[in-house]
């Protein structure tokens, strides 16, 4: 049996029915997803309703994968001024598998272990598939989007859940500093969602541009 197959029957294991229907029609397959299945509308409408930090976040709005991503992809592009469109796409999409998987917090990844971890990394490889990435980014590009990300959960960390910038060294573990000059303002889904899209759209039009 191969590798493959193996993993296949693993996951197969675990549920009688693997897919989930999705609001744009299509049934995205989660041990066997398909690029073909994965529409920007579904994920930019599940990262928008998802929250960061179990939704324990201050504000009437909870704080948004969606915004999240966004965050991050701005903060790349204060690492990397002249990054490529197709870096910042990878970004903005570092967390889009959690449209399905949700976001779940770092001890509850520990609890669920291998299974999920295939799960999310069989849907990060058909999105990127989908949206003209490569399957498995470059070490270079995975290293500096992580940097990007642990400065922006750091910088929600003190801003939005309730830790001190020590406890996010201390607790949390984060060696990046939380930026000092920006302000986090959790928005509705509705317009975590627009925005969302809005920036992917940007971004689409600027990798076919860089594509040419």
């Amino acid at each position: 049996m191969t590798e493959a197959a193996a993993t296949h029957r693993r996951l197969a294991e675990h549920a009688p029915r693997t897919w989930q229907r999705m609001l744009s029609g299509r049934r995205l397959n989660l041990v066997e997803p398909s690029p073909l299945d994965v529409e920007i509308e579904d994920i930019a409408l599940g990262l928008s309703r998802n929250t960061r930090w179990n939704g324990q976040t201050i504000g009437p709005h909870a704080w948004s994968i969606a915004q999240h991503s966004d965050l991050v992809v701005e903060i790349v592009r204060r690492l990397k001024p002249r990054a490529p469109a197709s870096l910042l796409m990878a970004a903005k999409l570092h967390d889009a598998s959690e449209y399905v998987t949700h976001d779940l917090i770092t001890p509850l990844k520990a609890v669920v272990g291998d299974v999920f971890k295939e799960v999310e990394r069989g849907l990060t490889r058909a999105i990127h598939i989908r949206f003209g990435l490569a399957p498995i980014l470059p070490a270079a590009d995975v290293a500096l989007i992580k940097k990007a990300d642990r400065i922006a959960a750091a910088t929600e960390a003190e801003q939005l859940a309730g830790f001190s910038v020590s406890e996010c060294r201390s607790v949390l573990n984060f060696k990046e500093k939380p930026l000092n000059d920006v302000k986090l303002i959790p928005l509705s889904v509705a317009e975590a969602e627009k925005r969302f899209l809005a920036g992917f759209r940007v971004l689409e039009k600027a990798m076919a541009l860089q594509a040419r």
